[in-house]
C-alpha cells in the first residue's frame, strides 16, 4: 500500500506519538505541569478531507502530537500517508500539518472559543502546500456539544493550480454536532461544511460526515457515512467533461459518499 518513504514516515510519527506520550517519573508531590503533551496514531480505510479522497480510495495510517498549556495556548503536528496515484487529486504520498493557536472559556457562558493558524505540507508535491486561519465555537447543550467555525485561506500559490475556479482565497464553514448515548461507550458525530473558492471542486459544494464512535479504554473504533452534495452532472458542468463517463465517473469517484472506518489510539 505505500511506499517505504511513506511507510518510514509514518512510523516515524507513530514512535514520536509513543515518545512523546511517555510519562516522565516524577515525586508525587510535584504539582500538576502547565504542560500536556497528547498524542494518537490510527489505521483509517481511506482518507477524506473536506468530503474528498487525499488517498485514491485506499487504506492509510495516521498520527498526531499537541502539546498544550494551560494558558490555552497549543502546538502541534498531524501527519498521514496517502497514495500518489494519478488521480485527480494527488497529494504526492504523504502530508504533514502543523497548527498552533489558543483556545479559551469564555466567562460562564459555556462557549469555548478556538483560533490559530493551521499549515498543509505535501513533501511530494510541495506546489500544494498552503495554510489557513481558523476560529470557531463550541457550546454544550445538555448531553450533546455544538460547534460552527470557519477556516479561511488568503491568497497563495496554491490557488494557480485549480482549472475550475479563478478565486485566490477560499473560505470553508462547518456545523457539527455530538453526543454521547447515555450508559452506553458510544458517542453520536455529526458534520456539515461548505467549500467556497480556490478549493471549488468543479464548483462550490456540500459536505458531510456521520458517524459512531465505540471508545474502549485508550482505542476508538469509528464507523462514518462521508460524502458531498456533488453529482455527476455537477461533475459533468464543472469539469466541462463534454458528457463523457469516463470523464465524470473518474472525477466523480473521489466525491461520492462512502464508509469511511478507524482504529485510533490515543496516549
Amino acid at each position: 500500500m505505500l511506499t517505504s518513504m511513506r511507510g518510514l514516515i509514518a512510523a516515524s510519527l507513530i514512535a514520536a506519538t509513543v515518545l512523546a506520550a511517555t510519562p516522565a517519573f516524577a515525586d508525587e508531590t510535584d504539582p500538576p505541569s502547565d504542560v500536556t503533551i497528547t498524542g494518537s496514531a490510527a489505521i483509517v480505510s481511506q482518507y477524506r478531507f473536506r468530503g474528498l479522497a487525499q488517498s485514491d480510495n485506499r487504506p492509510v495510517v495516521q498520527g498526531a502530537i499537541t502539546v498544550s498549556h494551560s494558558s490555552g495556548f497549543y502546538v502541534g503536528t498531524w501527519g498521514s500517508s496517502a497514495s500518489a496515484g494519478s488521480g485527480p487529486i494527488n497529494i504526492g504520498g504523504t502530508e504533514i500539518d502543523v497548527f498552533g493557536g489558543y483556545t479559551h472559556a469564555l466567562g460562564t457562558s459555556g462557549v469555548t472559543v478556538d483560533m490559530g493558524v493551521y499549515g498543509y505540507i505535501y513533501p511530494g508535491a510541495t506546489t500544494g502546500n498552503y495554510y489557513e486561519v481558523y476560529g470557531s465555537l463550541a457550546k454544550a447543550l445538555g448531553p450533546a456539544t455544538a460547534k460552527v467555525g470557519v477556516y479561511y485561506a488568503p491568497a497563495q500559490k496554491v490557488f494557480n493550480y485549480n482549472f475550475t475556479s479563478p478565486t485566490r482565497n477560499n473560505t470553508y464553514v462547518y456545523g457539527e454536532l455530538s453526543s454521547g448515548i447515555p450508559g452506553t461507550p458510544i458517542t453520536f458525530h455529526s458534520h456539515l461544511g461548505h467549500t467556497g473558492g480556490g478549493f471549488d471542486y468543479g464548483k462550490q459544494y456540500l459536505d458531510y460526515n456521520v458517524g459512531l464512535t465505540y471508545k474502549i479504554r485508550n482505542l476508538s473504533f469509528d464507523a462514518s457515512l462521508v460524502g458531498t452534495d456533488l453529482s455527476k452532472s455537477d461533475i459533468n458542468t464543472g469539469f466541462g467533461c463534454g458528457n463523457n463517463p469516463g470523464c465524470f465517473n473518474y472525477y466523480h469517484r473521489l466525491a461520492k459518499a462512502v464508509g469511511v472506518f478507524s482504529v485510533t489510539a490515543s496516549f
